[in-house]
């Protein structure tokens, strides 16, 4: 007799995923990613729906898979205009992992995305989350792909009231999928799970009346929907006060600078910016203007205030302009025209001061 979890003991798994299944057939929605089983292609729409939402997604997908339509073209093309076409979308290392785990594949695998799980996974970027989507959906392969929503789906059905934050819980849940997917199709069943949460058991005001497993739900028969997943809350994001500087010089340039390429926005372009507290930031920002890029300007008074928000932090930009009266060459930047300047791939938040100020 096969030993269950004891979460899944008593609970009824034939019923719970033929309902499942039969929902998802009626309910699925059209997404672009769903058009073939190409693993590239699911590989490229699960690195983008990380931390992203699928509306925002559907259209950088459809450029991005007409740049670079297949691995050999992602891994031969330049970092910068794979940057540009991800431009916007934010968590930018999730693009340059998807590109070096592509050049891997195009000379480790002949451009064949690996069928062995093990493989697939120690690709760069690759979680297990990732690992279990792409390995399950386009290979059909048995692997639990437990992502925020299936978390949530789990944890009110199995009334599960672990913090789904700890590893251990997600480990408990990857292994409560297996057994509730075994002897379906594993592509159909997780994303039956995905789209069950994205849709219906939503984390506020989940419908659970239009559910078609709340009969064998748990947190739902025992009216504890809205306590349900239990998750520790986030510390507090630190404030950062932000100068930025958008200089033009007479020839009509604007001075950009790029980022590190390892830490936050690693790589990005960006206005001249530095961390500085309000009343020591006009002189802060033209000793930074002098030293870095050589330029000796006036600054104006603050022109565009606003909070750009992260996971972890806060950035309250404050942004000043000048003219500059010399071209004097930067070491560490470059004056480049408008048009130069828009083929680069900049952070959101300084296209928000592209939009205001150019």
């Amino acid at each position: 007799m096969t030993r269950y979890s004891h979460h899944l003991e008593t609970f009824p798994i034939g019923e719970f995923s033929g309902r499942i299944l039969q929902w998802y057939e009626k309910n699925k929605r059209q997404l672009p990613w769903r058009e073939n089983k190409d693993p590239y292609r699911i590989w490229v729409s699960e690195i983008m729906l990380q931390q992203t939402k699928v509306d925002t997604v559907k259209p950088y997908f459809e450029n991005f898979m007409n740049k670079f339509p297949c691995p050999e073209a992602l891994a031969e093309a330049e970092e910068d205009d794979v940057m540009k076409a991800w431009e916007g979308l934010g968590y930018y290392s999730r693009a340059r992992n998807l590109q070096s785990a592509v050049k891997e594949v195009v000379h480790h695998y002949d451009g064949e995305i690996p069928k062995s799980p093990e493989n697939f996974a120690s690709l760069k970027g690759v979680g297990p989350y990732t690992k279990g989507a792409v390995m399950s959906i386009a290979y059909d392969l048995e692997e639990p792909a437990v992502d925020g929503n299936v978390m949530r789906v789990l944890a009110r059905v199995l009334l599960i009231g672990d913090d789904i934050g700890k590893q251990r819980t997600r480990k408990q849940v990857e292994q409560e999928v297996r057994e509730l997917m075994a002897g379906n199709s594993p592509a159909d069943f997780n994303q039956a799970l995905m789209e069950l949460g994205a849709l219906v058991c939503t984390p506020k005001n989940p419908d659970c009346a239009a559910c078609p497993v709340n009969n064998t739900c748990r947190a739902y028969q025992r009216g504890m929907v809205q306590q349900l997943p239990v998750k520790a809350k986030k510390k507090k994001q630190q404030r950062r006060t932000m100068a930025v500087a958008v200089l033009e010089n007479k020839e009509g340039e604007i001075l950009v600078e790029q980022r590190p390429d390892k830490g936050l926005l690693a790589g990005m372009w960006q206005f001249p910016m530095i961390e500085a507290t309000p009343e020591l930031q006009h002189g802060a920002m033209s000793d930074y203007l002098k030293e870095t890029h050589h330029v000796d300007v006036e600054l104006g008074a603050t022109e565009q205030r606003f909070d750009h928000v992260f996971s972890h932090l806060i950035w309250d930009i404050r942004v000043f302009r000048a003219k500059a009266e010399v071209r004097t060459p930067s070491p560490s930047g470059k004056w480049l025209t408008k048009k130069e300047a828009r083929q680069l791939a900049f952070s959101v938040s300084h296209q928000k001061i592209w939009e205001q100020q150019l």
